[in-house]
């Protein structure tokens, strides 16, 4: 029963918030909604890390750079330009930064054997985290 409780959280982050980001009609919202989910998800990455199941980590992974990438997709299909209306690049480009913060911080944290997991979602992070920092400084071309 025990065991039960402690896996709740990961199942419950697991999948569910993505679907509503997805089902979101707004692409700024549904944005903001990614980035929260990428926060959630980073979340129960460094609980199920921390209890010691590097199995479980795999997928929750995948879904943080699914997240971010989901996030980047919905900004680039706004078609707007990000100097000219940059309420929700900003907010992206605030929250990419905070959780590239994170992520390096559970990386110096982790094992050094174990620390490649998060290379390939931390690249990921950090180029969209650079392109939404171009396009508020530059703006679109």
């Amino acid at each position: 029963m025990l065991c039960l409780l402690a896996l709740l959280p990961v199942a419950c982050v697991s999948g569910a918030d993505l679907k509503a980001a997805l089902a979101e009609r707004d692409l700024g919202r549904r944005s903001k909604l990614a980035l929260d989910n990428a926060e959630q998800v980073l979340k129960a990455v460094r609980e199920t890390y921390q209890k010691g199941d590097n199995q479980a980590l795999g997928p929750l992974i995948k879904e943080l750079d699914e997240s971010v990438t989901l996030a980047w997709d919905s900004l680039e299909s706004t078609g707007k330009n990000p100097r000219k209306s940059p309420k929700w690049f900003k907010q992206a480009e605030i929250e990419t930064r905070n959780l590239l913060k994170k992520v390096d911080s559970l990386q110096h944290d982790m094992g050094f054997e174990d620390r490649p997991m998060l290379d390939q979602a931390k690249a990921r992070l950090q180029k969209v985290h650079d392109d939404l920092l171009v396009g508020l400084m530059e703006g679109k071309r």
